[in-house]
């Protein structure tokens, strides 16, 4: 922690603005030889959160304990494959798509280095819209599964997802990745990597990371405040387009997640370089089907609500 804080100091630059001086070490803690880095840990405690979330909305709406179970193993799964065949088939298919070695890669943790040896990695490499299909595959199969109704899992899971993206990004943040444009703005963040320079130069740049978290933690309240409005009114009518079983929060989370992400992309250092020449980049371009599907889920809740 004293690491964090160390790294985080406020820094003078030219014009008297004051900065954010961010290099934290990438891992958490380590015992011996293994260590736990932030990202990582960061994922952990999204599906942590995630989890006791759902299994309170379970209880709450009176869903069998054992129905709930195979859920979590539903979604880990299919954010996980998802998300990494996301990156790799959007971002990277250049590199993973054109040899056996880039496929291999695509879906194990390890790199093959010049030698012909393989080197533990990780999953470097994760896409958000590869992971929102993956979990919305995920959801379908459980569903088909336990026999839950598709628009109730998907309310309970989508009220939960902005609380996980939020500690994901703060994740990236610590990895210094996915990075913002350079700004002078005074809460701008120096962050010492290569992808941060500019003609050889460390400049300061937009948190787009911490952005996001915070949009999403704000999307998350905005949805709990929602769900407990209707919740603890047992007067409103059961027909009511914000009752949870609508695909009311289903739509609700994606269009307002991926509405910010279209956004927040203008603010962004592109992650690839084929972007640099495109009107909108691959995020945005991405983006705007799930914002569709969400504003026609919010307004089929509301249609069904009327008839």
């Amino acid at each position: 922690m004293n690491s964090i804080i160390a790294s985080a100091l406020p820094l003078f630059g030219s014009g008297g603005f004051l900065f954010i001086d961010w290099q934290p070490s990438i891992e958490a803690f380590s015992i011996g030889s293994f260590s736990v880095r932030w990202y990582g840990l960061c994922w952990c405690m999204g599906f942590l959160v995630a989890y006791l979330i759902v299994q309170r909305l379970y209880k709450q709406q009176k869903i069998e304990d054992e129905k709930f179970e195979p859920l979590f193993f539903y979604c880990f799964l299919s954010v996980l494959i998802g998300a990494r065949l996301g990156h790799c088939i959007f971002y990277e298919p250049g590199y993973y798509l054109t040899s056996f070695k880039g496929f291999i890669e695509m879906l194990i943790p390890f790199h093959q280095l010049a030698d012909g040896s393989w080197k533990y990695t990780g999953y470097e490499g994760l896409a958000s819209h590869g992971g929102t299909i993956g979990l919305i595959i995920g959801m379908a199969l459980y569903c088909r599964k336990t026999k839950v109704k598709p628009w109730v899992v998907m309310d309970n899971v989508a009220i939960a997802v902005p609380a996980m993206a939020a500690l994901i990004r703060l994740g990236n943040l610590m990895n210094s990745e996915i990075i913002g444009n350079p700004t002078d703005m005074p809460w701008a963040f120096i962050f010492h990597t290569h992808e941060a320079m500019v003609d050889g130069s460390l400049v300061p740049r937009h948190p787009a990371q911490l952005y996001e978290a915070l949009a999403y933690l704000v999307i998350f309240v905005a949805e709990t405040i929602i769900y407990r409005r209707w919740y603890a009114v047992q007067q409103m009518p059961q027909k009511s387009p914000i009752a949870a079983g609508t695909g009311f929060y289903f739509g609700f989370c994606l269009a307002t997640i991926f509405i910010f992400r279209f956004f927040i992309e203008f603010l962004k250092k592109e992650q690839v370089d084929f972007e640099q020449d495109m009107p909108l980049d691959m995020g945005q371009l991405l983006s705007i089907p799930f914002v569709v599907l969400g504003v026609w889920c919010m307004w089929n809740a509301k249609k069904k609500a009327a008839s």
